[in-house]
């Protein structure tokens, strides 16, 4: 229900982590806080019914972020087939270079965006933290804005605690590395969110007048 969990190889290992399986399946089941950055892949149904961690890996078996209703997870490497099915809420970054990932994700509630570092988004609302800010959004944003800010943030953070050398090579080509990766948003949770934003801004102009 919170805390950090890091899982990289002992030093002096040498096997390529975004083809080694590094945690097995069910990885992160019915998580509710927290942060997990694991330097390899994980097994199937990872983050599966996740609902507010925050995860970092650098690969998926089959039904990642399966009926996952809250949280982040970025994947710095492939996925399985049937990602993302029955995810109602959350968002998740996919590193997808090849642009095969969309083959593999369930879309049967979800949509797929690119990441525009240039979007018109509102200015200082809702920004990624580089640390937490409380245990209940680990410093996450507002997930309808900021997507560049907070990939990067997590990028940051799996770095900083496995030496992921995938982390690193990502965030040194950052301008070339960011267009690649897909976010996975649930339609329904998108527009919820749209509409409180909605609701929000209209009691604050009735407010002003």
């Amino acid at each position: 229900s919170g805390g950090r969990v890091i899982v990289r190889q002992p030093d002096g290992v040498g096997r390529e982590p975004t083809t080694n399986i590094i945690v097995g399946n069910t990885c992160l089941y019915g998580a509710i806080a927290g942060e997990a950055y694991f330097s390899g892949v994980a097994g199937e149904r990872f983050a599966v019914r996740n609902s507010g961690a925050v995860a970092v890996v650098e690969g998926t078996g089959d039904h990642g972020c399966e009926y996952m209703t809250g949280g982040v997870v970025a994947v710095l490497g492939q996925t399985g087939r049937n990602f993302a099915a029955g995810m109602s809420g959350g968002i998740a970054y996919v590193y997808d270079p090849d642009r095969t990932f969309e083959s593999r994700c369930n879309m049967a509630q979800v949509e797929l965006m690119t990441i525009d570092p240039a979007a018109d988004e509102p200015d200082g609302t809702g920004l990624p933290q580089q640390r937490p800010v409380s245990v209940e959004d680990y410093g996450m944003g507002d997930p309808l804005y900021h997507d560049a800010a907070r990939l990067r943030v997590l990028l940051e953070r799996h770095k900083l605690h496995t030496g992921s050398a995938r982390a690193a090579e990502l965030l040194d080509n950052w301008d070339e590395a960011l267009p690649k990766f897909i976010k996975v948003m649930p339609k329904d949770y998108a527009r919820a969110l749209k509409q409180l934003e909605a609701e929000r801004e209209a009691a604050a102009s009735v407010a002003a007048e």
